[in-house]
């Protein structure tokens, strides 16, 4: 079975960012609000931190629910896992998602500053210092036989579009401008020398753009 490199309900905003600059422990996105880019997500039937019953079904729903679908392992940046720049001052920092991380496999952390591995709930942390190729060798290997999910930041998956190792993306594009911050396109009409695409505007405002291999 092909194991393939996803990147799964990405949010950017109609300008190409996907955070603000100026990320603190306080502000995870930096200078920008992220609530509008996630609200369509969090509307669902199926968002996982849903406390009461309903939610919108739908194309957003479906993109929602299949978030977990297959997949072996995650590919993240550090500055998704956290604020912290340069060597890690102290080992206390385990994430911003708390006990109950919901990402349900083995992580991998791309970082200059290697620390050692560490588990919450069902979730392993590996802070690997690689280029892509190398640490999507290593989460293919953990991922055993499933696909690998490249969680972002929008730095780190340039990084891997950049190596020609991304099969398949879900971008969620929000109906709102930042101006500057961490950039993932300028225009989604990049990517169509390697991708086919189908846009999809959906009824809670964003346009989802799934790209796959030409």
């Amino acid at each position: 079975m092909t194991q393939l490199v996803k990147v799964q309900n990405f949010n950017v905003s109609l300008d190409g960012y996907a955070a603000g600059e100026n990320q603190t422990l306080e502000r995870p996105f930096g200078d920008v609000d992220p609530g509008t880019m996630f609200a369509w997500a969090g509307a669902t039937a199926s968002w996982p931190n849903r406390t009461e019953p309903g939610g919108s079904r739908g194309l957003d729903d479906y993109l929602t629910r299949d978030f977990s679908h297959n997949i072996g392992a995650e590919i993240m940046g550090r500055n998704k896992f956290g604020p912290q720049r340069g060597p890690w001052e102290n080992h206390d920092w385990l994430g911003w998602w708390g006990d109950e991380p919901p990402f349900h496999t083995p992580v991998f952390v791309m970082t200059h500053h290697p620390r050692p591995s560490f588990t919450l709930s069902d979730t392993t942390f590996h802070f690997v210092d690689g280029d892509p190729a190398t640490v999507l060798k290593q989460a293919r290997e953990a991922a055993d036989g499933k696909d690998v999910r490249l969680g972002g930041g929008a730095t780190t998956i340039r990084q891997f579009l950049d190596a020609d190792l991304v099969d398949a993306l879900h971008v969620a594009v929000s109906p709102i401008r930042f101006g500057s911050g961490v950039r993932l396109w300028e225009s989604p009409d990049e990517l169509l020398d390697r991708f086919h695409v189908d846009v999809v505007p959906s009824p809670s405002g964003v346009t989802h753009h799934l790209f796959w291999r030409r």
